[in-house]
C-alpha cells in the first residue's frame, strides 16, 4: 500500500477517499488500517477458505500402498478470499491480490478485493406472520430513516434498508447512521429499529439467524400457509371430529364446510358468517386489521369476526374450531340455543390438530442478504477493459463469491450482487466513514479468460506465497459450492 509521509510520526492511508493521517500506534478512522512502526498495515487478517473436501484417502483393503503418502487428506486447495485483503482506491491500482493455482488440471486465477460499497444495502427477510409495519411504511434506527417495510412474501415480513439514497443522499446523520445499522447487521449482530408514526409504530430487532423480536417479544413460529391452505392440509383431522373449523389468518381466512375441501369432503353447511371480504367460497380478506394477535390480525378474541348465524341453517349444540395459522392459538366453541357460540374445553383430538399446525410450521428466523453493485472502479481493480469483466461474469467465464460464499447474480447490466451474511466469514464487513460499506468480493476464473479480459497479468501471484501462519484459515462450508469448482463454468460443459 503507498503512503505519503507527511510527519516523522504520521503517515497517510490511501486506502479510501478519506485519506486519513494516522499517528505511531494509531488507527484510522475505519478500523481498519493502522501506522505500525512507520507502515500502513491491515489490521485483520487475510482469511483463506481449506477445501479439504476433494480426494479422501480411501483406507480400503485394495489401496495402493502408493496412492497415500502420509497425509491422511489429499487435494487441499485454499481459497483466497477479500476478507482482511484490503482495497485500493483509485482503482486504477490492481486489486490487492491476485492469486492462481492450479486445479484438477487448469490454471485458475482469484482476483481478490474489498470493495467500497455506497451503492448497496440489506434485504431482510422475517419470518413471521405478525404485522411489523404497513407497506412503505419508513423503518428508523435512532430517530434517522434507513429503509422501508416491503410487500409480504409467503410467510414473511421483508425490509429493504440502506441503499444509496440513505447512504450518501439524505443529512449525514442520515448516512451514518444507516452505514452503522447495515455494518452491524451483516456482521451478524442485533439491530433494534422502530417501524411506522406515532400512531402505529413497532419496535423490532433484527439478528441474521435468530428469531426477530417484535415489541419486545421474540416470535417463535412461521406460520404453516395462510388460513385456506391449512384448511387444505389438515382437514382429516377435523371431519367427523367438528362441525366447523375457521383458520383465523391476517391474509386469507378459511371456513371449511364453505372451502372447496369441506365440498369435496362432504362437510354440511353451518351457517356461519364471517366478517370480511368474501374472495372465493370459503376465503376470507380482510377479517380484521393487521397486528399481533391471531394469525397476524389485531385480534386476542377470534368470535369478534364471526356474525350471527344463520337460524335456518345452524342448530344448537354445533361444535367450532377456531385455530390460528400457527396453531399457537386456538379455541372451542358450541352453539347455545340463542346460536350464541360458548366456549368449551376442547377435546384432546382437537387439541392435537393444533399441535399439529404448530409441529409444521418452521422456526421464525430473520434472514439479511447484503446486496451491492460491483462499480466501474472496482471493475477496474481486475481488469483495465472493466466491461469484459461484467461480459465474463455474465457468459459464465468468471465467478462472483463474496468471503467464498456463493452469490447471486442479478440479470441485466452491471455486476449486481446478492449473498446470505450467515453464508460468510465472521467479521466480513467494514466501513468507510464516506460513509460506505466494506465488503469483500472474489473473481475467479481460468487465466486464460483473465487474459482474455485484460486482466492485471504482471500482479499474478501463486497462492503459495499468499497463505502464511499469519493468515486467518477457516474451513469450507457444507452449503456452499467451491468457487474453483469446475462445474461452476460454462468452459466445463461445454467439454462434455
Amino acid at each position: 500500500m503507498a503512503t505519503e509521509r507527511m510527519t516523522p510520526a504520521k503517515i497517510r492511508c490511501d486506502a479510501c477517499p478519506v485519506m486519513c493521517f494516522i499517528a505511531e500506534g494509531k488507527i484510522g478512522a475505519c478500523d481498519r488500517y493502522a501506522n505500525h512502526g512507520g507502515d500502513l498495515v491491515r489490521l485483520d487478517p487475510l482469511t483463506i477458505i481449506e477445501n479439504t473436501s476433494h480426494k479422501l484417502v480411501p483406507f480400503m483393503k485394495d489401496s495402493m500402498p502408493e496412492d497415500w503418502d502420509g497425509n491422511i487428506v489429499q487435494g487441499d486447495r485454499p481459497f483466497v478470499t477479500a476478507v482482511g485483503a484490503g482495497t485500493t482506491y483509485p482503482d486504477y491500482k490492481p486489486a490487492p491480490f491476485i492469486v492462481s493455482q492450479e486445479i484438477d488440471g487448469v490454471d485458475m486465477v482469484t482476483v481478490v478485493t474489498e470493495g467500497i460499497f455506497s451503492y448497496c444495502g440489506v434485504k431482510v427477510k422475517i419470518d413471521t406472520d405478525r404485522h411489523i409495519g404497513h407497506e412503505r411504511d419508513v423503518v428508523r434506527v435512532g430517530g434517522e430513516p434507513i429503509g422501508h417495510v416491503m410487500t409480504s412474501e409467503y410467510g414473511s415480513k421483508m425490509l429493504s434498508l440502506g441503499g444509496v439514497e440513505h447512504l450518501t443522499g439524505g443529512s449525514k446523520k442520515e448516512g451514518r447512521m444507516t452505514c452503522d445499522a447495515l455494518l452491524r447487521l451483516c456482521n451478524r449482530e442485533p439491530v433494534e429499529m422502530q417501524i411506522g408514526e406515532e400512531d402505529h409504530t413497532t419496535t423490532l430487532v433484527v439478528e441474521a439467524g435468530k428469531p426477530p423480536l417484535v415489541n419486545g417479544m421474540e416470535e417463535k413460529l412461521m406460520r404453516v400457509g395462510c388460513g385456506s391452505a391449512t384448511i387444505g392440509m389438515f382437514p382429516k383431522q377435523w371431519v367427523g371430529h367438528v362441525d366447523e373449523v375457521v383458520v383465523v389468518d391476517d391474509h386469507i381466512t378459511g371456513v371449511l364446510s364453505e372451502h372447496q375441501t369441506g365440498k369435496m369432503l362432504e362437510v354440511a353447511p353451518t351457517g356461519i358468517k364471517i366478517k370480511g371480504r368474501k374472495s372465493t367460497p370459503g376465503r376470507y380478506f380482510q377479517v380484521a386489521k393487521p397486528g399481533t394477535g391471531w394469525g397476524g390480525t389485531d385480534i386476542e378474541d377470534p368470535l369478534t369476526i364471526l356474525g350471527p348465524f344463520n337460524p335456518k341453517i345452524a342448530w344448537e349444540g354445533l361444535s367450532l374450531l377456531m385455530v390460528s395459522t400457527t396453531g399457537e392459538q386456538f379455541g372451542y366453541f358450541v352453539l347455545d340455543a340463542d346460536l350464541m357460540p360458548q366456549p368449551a374445553e376442547i377435546p384432546a383430538r382437537l387439541k392435537a390438530s393444533a399441535d399439529l399446525i404448530a409441529e409444521n410450521c418452521e422456526p421464525s428466523i430473520c434472514s439479511v442478504l447484503f446486496m451491492g453493485g460491483a462499480g466501474g472502479s472496482l471493475r477496474a481493480g481486475v481488469t483495465e477493459n472493466p466491461v469484459r469483466l461484467t461480459r465474463s461474469v455474465k457468459d459464465s467465464l468468471t465467478f462472483v463469491s463474496c468471503g467464498g460464499a456463493e452469490s447471486y447474480v442479478w440479470p441485466g447490466g452491471g455486476i449486481t450482487v446478492m449473498v446470505d451474511v450467515l453464508d460468510m466469514p465472521t467479521g466480513s464487513f467494514g466501513y468507510v466513514p464516506t460513509p460506505a460499506l466494506v465488503a469483500p468480493i472474489e473473481f475467479t476464473m481460468r487465466v486464460a479468460d483473465y487474459a482474455t479480459l485484460g486482466g492485471h497479468m504482471d500482479e499474478i501471484k501463486k497462492v503459495s506465497s499468499i497463505v502464511s501462519a499469519e493468515t486467518r484459515k477457516i474451513a469450507q462450508r457444507d452449503s456452499q459450492p467451491d468457487p474453483m469448482d469446475r462445474t461452476n463454468y460454462r468452459w466445463a460443459k461445454e467439454r462434455r
